[in-house]
């Protein structure tokens, strides 16, 4: 399995970040070339998601069932799809005035052999990338209005 693991501190209370994080359709603005949605079951576990991630048709599709849902701190989902498998999740904890975001990957690379060969060079590429994304995501995080 290859891990892959960045965070992010954000202004934002965990409230905020959780409601960032967990708007599948809004994770497109932190979250480049990627569209994500709710497919099956209300929000929580078992319910299942659909990530593309790509330009147009070219790219590959990423599905997961939520398996864990503690809202605001904890979400833990299951890659099911042929192109991303493993485990995934986010912990976000109160720190300071705002908060920290975790986001964790524990998948099997893609392209089998040849995947697990190109991880070391892969993997700090996809942390520089994570971290810029969560970056991103702590600050529109902390635009978001506070719900009392």
């Amino acid at each position: 399995m290859a891990e892959l693991r960045a965070d992010a501190e954000s202004a934002a209370n965990p409230e905020q970040l959780w409601r960032t994080v967990t708007d599948w359709p809004g994770q497109s603005r932190w979250i480049p070339l990627t569209r994500t949605r709710l497919v099956a079951g209300p929000e929580g576990v078992g319910a299942r998601l659909e990530g593309w991630t790509g330009v147009g048709p070219v790219g590959f599709l990423d599905t997961m069932v939520i398996d864990v849902w503690e809202p605001p701190h904890r979400l833990v989902v299951l890659h099911t799809g042929r192109v991303v498998r493993g485990t995934a999740g986010v912990d976000i904890v109160a720190s300071g005035s705002g908060s920290r975001l975790t986001w964790w990957e524990d998948v099997e690379p893609p392209l089998g052999a040849v995947g697990r060969a190109l991880w070391p060079v892969g993997a700090p590429v996809a942390t520089a990338i994570l971290r810029r994304c969560l970056r991103r995501a702590a600050f529109i995080a902390a635009e978001q209005p506070s719900q009392q």
